[in-house]
This record gives structure tokens, C-alpha cells and sequence, in this order.
């Protein structure tokens, strides 16, 4: 296994996947890989592009949760 070194904008291992994650779903769908590669599948060409920076994502703030009435 290659150990990777995390990108200084992210702020956890569980965002860098998300965000390969959802990167390789749309290179499934039919989008053009950012970077160059020898590699065909996806989820590895996904994990390079974000370590390549090229795949832009924000986070959103969490919308405050409101109760519910069960009556």
C-alpha cells in the first residue's frame, strides 16, 4: 500500500476520501480526467487530481435542526 501525503487543505482522511470518492463517481459518469496519467480506473485517477489540487470543493455550514412535532 503507498502511503499518501495529505494535501494542507484538508482537514482529515475522511474528507480526502469524500471528496475522491464523489471526484470518482463523475470521472464514471463520463467526465475528462485533470491530470495525466497511465492509470484508467477511476478512484486512482480521482486520488490524483485531488492531490494534484485540481478538483475544487467547500464546505457548507450545517443548517441548524429544527424539532419535530410527533403528536
Amino acid at each position: 500500500m503507498t502511503k499518501i501525503i495529505m494535501p494542507k487543505e484538508m482537514d482529515s482522511k475522511f474528507r480526502f476520501i469524500v471528496v475522491a470518492a464523489l471526484r470518482a463517481k463523475q470521472l464514471q459518469n463520463g467526465a475528462k480526467p485533470r491530470v495525466e496519467t497511465r492509470s484508467r480506473k477511476p478512484t486512482r485517477i480521482a486520488i490524483q487530481e485531488v492531490l494534484a489540487g485540481t478538483v475544487s470543493w467547500e464546505l457548507k455550514p450545517e443548517e441548524a435542526q429544527t424539532p419535530t412535532d410527533q403528536g
